[in-house]
C-alpha cells in the first residue's frame, strides 16, 4: 500500500500535527510520498520521506506585516486559490499512491477530493482540530467527512460534533502515541528545586495562565518551597520575570533524545490550554499530553474544565485539574499535585498503555481494518 500525505506543513517541521503523521509513517517511510501546500515556506527541511512542496502564492515574506500581511493572506486564500489548487493537482498527478491520506487542515485542504483523484483510490482523512481553528470551512470539512474511505479523528468530541453537522458515519480514534519504551517509572519523590516543565511556543491568550502560574509560585515559594520553571523553545515572557522563582529558557529542538531527558527530569509537567477559544478546547487532544503520560513525574492541566483534554484527563485520575484563572485554584492544585503526584503518575501511565500505545495505533493506522471502529 503506497500512501500520498497531503497537508499544510512539512512532515519534518515542528508541531504537533507533523508529530502525529511522523509517528504513525514510522518505519513504512518507504511506502509514503509526502505532498505539501504551505504559504510560509519556500524551503522544506531535510527528512527521511520525499516531499514535493506546491508554494500557496503569494509565499509569506518577513517583511509582510501589518496590512501587506492580510493582503497577502487574502490573496492567498482568495485570489490565486484556484491557481494553486490547479498547481497541487498538476504535482498529484506525478505521483504513484493507492491511498490519499489528507489533513483537514487549512484552505485547499478538500483539493484533492474529486472523483479525477478518488477513482479507484481510498481517501482517509486525519480530522485533528476544528475547522473554525484551521482556516478551513464547514464546505471542505463536510466534503472530506462526507467522501472518506476512513475518519481517523483526535477525539471522541469530535467525532460527535462532526456526526451532527455532516451526518452519522464510521470514524476511529487515531492520535499521537507512547512507545512501550518512552514509558518510565513514576517518580516517588519529589526534586530540590521542584522542577515544572513546558515546551512550546505562546499565543497571546496564553500569557494570563502562565501569570497565574507564576503568582501561585510566588506564593508557594514564600512559604518555603523551591520552583525551576523548564520553558524549553518558549518566548521571553514579561510576566516571568522578577519573581521568586528560577526560569530557564531553552531553545527549540526537535531532538527527540533532548526533549524525552528533560521530560524524564521534570517533577511537574504543565498542560496549559487557552480559555478563549472553545472550539478549539472542546475537542483537540494536545500531542504535548500524550507525550507528559509517559513521564515520572505528574500533570498539571491549566485549562478550562469542559475541555476534551480535561475530560480525558479527569476521568481516569491521570492529572490534577486546574478549570480556572485563579491563583488561589492554582495553588491548591499545585499542593494537591505534590502530594499525590506519585498516584496521579501511575494512573497517567496506565492510560497511556492503554488507550495511547503507538505501536497498537500504527497498527491500526496501516491496517485499514474497518472492523474494530470505535462508534
Amino acid at each position: 500500500m503506497k500512501i500520498l500525505s497531503y497537508q499544510p506543513f512539512s512532515l519534518f517541521a515542528n508541531g504537533g500535527g507533523n508529530r502525529i503523521l511522523r509517528r504513525l509513517y514510522q518505519g513504512k517511510e518507504a511506502k509514503v510520498v509526502s505532498l505539501v501546500i504551505d504559504g510560509f515556506s519556500s524551503v522544506l527541511p531535510n527528512g527521511n520521506i520525499k516531499e514535493t512542496l506546491v508554494p500557496a502564492m503569494p509565499v509569506h515574506r518577513p517583511w509582510m506585516r501589518w496590512r501587506l500581511r492580510n493582503l497577502g493572506m487574502w490573496l492567498r486564500d482568495v485570489f490565486f486559490h484556484g491557481l494553486t489548487t490547479r498547481r497541487i493537482r498538476k504535482a498529484a498527478r506525478q505521483m504513484d499512491y493507492e491511498v490519499i491520506h489528507v489533513v483537514d487542515h487549512g484552505p485547499y485542504c478538500a483539493a484533492l477530493c474529486v472523483d479525477e483523484f478518488l477513482e479507484g483510490k481510498q481517501l482517509w482523512v486525519s480530522f485533528h482540530d476544528h475547522f473554525n481553528t484551521t482556516k478551513s470551512n464547514a464546505e471542505n470539512t463536510r466534503r472530506l467527512w462526507q467522501h472518506a474511505t476512513r475518519r481517523l479523528v483526535i477525539s471522541e468530541e469530535i467525532a460527535a460534533a462532526y456526526s451532527r453537522l455532516f451526518g452519522e458515519a464510521q470514524y476511529e480514534i487515531i492520535t499521537d502515541g507512547v512507545e512501550a519504551q518512552e514509558i518510565r517509572q513514576p517518580s516517588a519523590q519529589i526534586g530540590v528545586p521542584i522542577n515544572i516543565y513546558f515546551a512550546g511556543l505562546l499565543h497571546l491568550h496564553y500569557i494570563p495562565l502562565f501569570k497565574t502560574l507564576a503568582d501561585a509560585l510566588d506564593r508557594l515559594s514564600n512559604d518555603g518551597l523551591q520552583f525551576k520553571l523548564v520553558l524549553r523553545g518558549t518566548q521571553q515572557l514579561n510576566e516571568l520575570n522578577d519573581r521568586q522563582f528560577e526560569v530557564d529558557y531553552r531553545p527549540v529542538t526537535l531532538n527527540n533524545a533532548d526533549l524525552k531527558a528533560e521530560l524524564d527530569a521534570a517533577d511537574i509537567l504543565y498542560l496549559p490550554i487557552k480559555f478563549t477559544t472553545p472550539d478549539f478546547y472542546l475537542y483537540s487532544l494536545s500531542t504535548k499530553m500524550v507525550g507528559y503520560l509517559g513521564a515520572p513525574g505528574a500533570i498539571l492541566y491549566h485549562g478550562p474544565a469542559d475541555s476534551a483534554a480535561c475530560h480525558l484527563l479527569k476521568n481516569n485520575q491521570a492529572a490534577i485539574c486546574c478549570g480556572a484563572l485563579d491563583t488561589d485554584d492554582l495553588v491548591a492544585s499545585l499542593r494537591a499535585l505534590l502530594s499525590s503526584g506519585e498516584q496521579v503518575s501511575i494512573r497517567a501511565k496506565e492510560l497511556a498503555r492503554n488507550r495511547f500505545d503507538l505501536k497498537t495505533i500504527q497498527q491500526r493506522f496501516w491496517a485499514g481494518d474497518l472492523t474494530g471502529v470505535d462508534r
